[in-house]
């Protein structure tokens, strides 16, 4: 196994990757496998690890980092289409 993605705090809902994935790859954490990813992703990029609904807020280090502005399906791209910044 070579580990793919971090989780960087254990309440986070999204993960990292560590390397590109393609469509479809299930990347690997050190205590788990992630959900097949819907799309391809590059490097650095956010992925949904669950479901995250529409409004909820996207925790990554363990603190909120923005909210997601339409359903967020476990797999998917986290980013400026379905990403807005944290509200104060």
């Amino acid at each position: 196994m070579t580990i793919s993605a971090v989780r960087i705090h254990p309440d986070d809902n999204v993960i990292c990757l560590l390397q590109d994935h393609d469509k479809g790859a299930c990347p690997e954490l050190a205590d788990m496998t992630a959900p097949s990813l819907t799309a391809a992703v590059p490097m650095g990029h956010k992925v949904a690890l669950v479901a995250i609904e529409a409004g909820a807020a996207v925790v990554k280090y363990g603190s909120v980092i923005g909210h997601a502005t339409r359903a967020i399906a476990p797999g998917d791209h986290v980013h400026l289409l379905n990403l807005e910044g944290a509200r104060p």
